[in-house]
């Protein structure tokens, strides 16, 4: 029999990667399908839940196709998943809704209802997932309450993962990983909880069924089968969300092993053996795999911020880009080195979309504070950088209170691909950071665990012997010294906006007519 390869496939925010590795962990080929993510108004953030279908089948096929692999050859296809996204359809499972994702912010209201009125902080210690417009429950009491005909017409409602199963198997089923971010899910009971389900109008028939993450599933539709390049009992390994994938696919799995993704968002995340939620509520708890939960903070805005600044600042820069042959974020990049440490006081808020943690404030919005006629485009660009970090480890600093200060930190997400914002995060951090050179992690940790599902290794641990080498950054003391100088100024000044972001926010939702 020819070697059998495995395939991670990872739906994102803004793209679907499938990569296909041998059982080493070693990649063999890869595929990424890009798609939109509207937004027409600073509340809304959806997507067309076909086009995502297709991209998965696009990054599938062309990845098995670069690899010239037979179907015989895979193994499994594994699935990672972003987390928090709604999807209503109809009794044939067809779309009544976009795909509402996690930075979709109209259930605003309603998250402020049920943290004040609703009870919503109990229910967050039993759900894991923080109290805010992210979370499907908050969505679906929005749809209940202020757009009812719709909610009604809906025979179930879904995560954009468990709509692909559906097209690609006529089943629905929920990891427990996707479940337990949805304000739905008990952790104890790893079943629906109660009462969120009559706050949120639904029962469990609205529902998909949930299954652990080591759930497998097969029976392709021979079309949908040869389109793919797999053969019709393929193995297909649910999986879990990006987040706690991403976790797996670095290696941070063991107690003081803490990751820090920046693709698309970000988070800071930490593997514990039990459920654990916080009497503040500040952090989230989510399933990885039995016996094993990641807690962490999710920030919304990371990436998609350095794509903003190349798409609104950086046209000629874009353009000189394309001229030359090389990538446009490699040119902004050595744009930003160019500037020293702290862009000479100009501080980045980057809130663009609202935030998670550490604000956990969904009027949040962005600002650069400390302009003046000495700052140039270059020290924009660089602060923008600085601002993803500072943010992130804000919400290291809120962890540290319940697992004291990491003995490790492994870094991945798209992100890792720059050696200026590597650095930078080990400056800020003011700590060593590992980036494995694996920078798909949630696609690896996706593969690990169909591995785990199959019974081909004996635990999840066996990833460590699969990571390969790391880029190793060291805080320069100098840097170091001055974040720790601009990181209180930072941590001021949004927390002494409150007010103003909730009066500009209303402002915009007026002016967007959405009020």
């Amino acid at each position: 029999m020819s070697e059998q390869w495995m395939i991670g496939v990872d739906i994102g925010t803004t793209s679907t990667k499938a990569v296909l590795f041998k059982e080493n962990g070693e990649v063999i080929a890869q595929e990424t399908v890009g798609y939109p993510l509207h937004t027409p108004s600073p509340s809304i953030a959806e997507q067309d839940p076909d086009e995502i279908y297709r991209a998965v089948v696009q990054a599938v096929a062309g990845a098995v196709r670069v690899a010239q692999a037979k179907p015989d050859q895979i193994l499994l296809v594994a699935f990672s998943s972003a987390m928090h996204s709604l999807i209503g359809v109809d009794e044939t499972g067809n779309p009544l809704t976009a795909c509402i994702t996690w930075a979709d912010n109209r259930s605003a209201a309603w998250t402020k209802k049920l943290k004040s009125e609703l009870n919503g902080h109990e229910i967050y210690l039993r759900t894991g997932t923080p109290i805010h417009p992210m979370s499907p429950l908050a969505k679906l009491l929005w749809l209940r309450h202020d757009r009812t005909e719709l909610f009604e017409r809906c025979d179930k409602f879904i995560s954009i993962k468990e709509y692909v199963f559906f097209r690609l198997f006529g089943e629905y089923v929920v990891d427990h990983s996707i479940a337990s971010a949805t304000g739905l899910f008990n952790l104890e009971m790893l079943d629906w909880d109660e009462e969120a389900l009559a706050l949120a109008g639904v029962t469990p028939e609205r529902l998909s069924q949930p299954v652990p993450t080591t759930h497998v599933v097969s029976g392709l539709q021979p079309a949908v089968a040869s389109e793919l390049g797999l053969g019709v009992e393929t193995p297909f390994v649910v999986g879990a969300s990006d987040g706690v994938l991403s976790n797996l696919g670095v290696g941070a799995i063991r107690p003081g092993v803490v990751a820090a993704t920046i693709g698309t968002s970000g988070a800071i995340r930490t593997v514990v053996d039990r459920p654990v939620t916080d009497p503040k509520g500040r952090f989230f708890c989510y399933a990885l795999a039995p016996e094993l939960w990641v807690i962490g903070g999710p920030v919304n805005n990371g990436g998609m911020l350095f794509r903003w600044v190349r798409d609104e600042f950086a046209a000629s820069e874009v353009e000189t880009a394309k001229r030359l042959g090389i990538d446009p974020y490699d040119v902004l990049t050595r744009i930003a080195e160019q500037v020293r440490p702290g862009s000479e006081g100009l501080l980045f808020h980057p809130y663009l979309t609202g935030e998670r943690a550490p604000l956990w404030n969904p009027d949040a919005r962005g600002s650069f504070f400390g302009l003046t006629m000495n700052h140039k485009k270059e020290h924009m660009i660089r602060s923008v950088l600085e601002g993803v970090i500072f943010n992130l480890y804000t919400v290291m600093l809120a962890m540290e209170e319940q697992i004291g200060r990491p003995q490790k930190i492994h870094a991945t997400g798209g992100f890792a691909r720059s050696p200026l914002w590597r650095q930078m995060m080990a400056d800020i951090f003011d700590q060593e950071v590992m980036v494995p050179e694996s920078f798909e992690s949630s696609c690896l940790g996706a593969a690990v665990l169909g591995l785990y599902a199959l019974g081909r290794v004996p635990s999840l641990d066996v990833v460590e012997s699969m990571i390969g080498g790391t880029h190793r950054h060291e805080p320069v003391d100098e840097h170091a010294r001055v974040y720790k100088h601009l990181l209180p100024i930072f941590i001021s000044v949004s927390r002494s906006l409150e007010n103003e972001y909730e009066a500009i926010a209303k402002f915009q939702r007026e002016m967007a007519g959405e009020v």
